[in-house]
């Protein structure tokens, strides 16, 4: 799961940013049926939980747009 994602910020982004950690299979972010903006998160799947639970490491609270990404485990 990622949140705190700027208005401007694409799946195609994420996927760019995301990749660094290891090899990734789905980017998702689920979009308003009437405006198609994203709701400030999205899911990112990898290969590997071991290459999830280092984008945790790795990614949480860098800074895209200006505003600190939040990175977790989907519950």
């Amino acid at each position: 799961h990622v949140g705190g994602l700027d208005a401007r910020v694409t799946e195609e982004i994420v996927w760019e940013l995301f990749l660094q950690c290891g090899p990734i299979l789905n980017v998702h972010f689920p979009r308003d049926k009437i405006t198609n903006e994203h709701g400030g998160y999205g899911f990112v799947e990898f290969k590997s939980e071991e290459d999830a639970d280092y984008s945790i490491k790795i990614m949480h609270m860098v800074k895209l747009y200006g505003k600190s990404i939040k990175v977790n485990k989907a519950s």
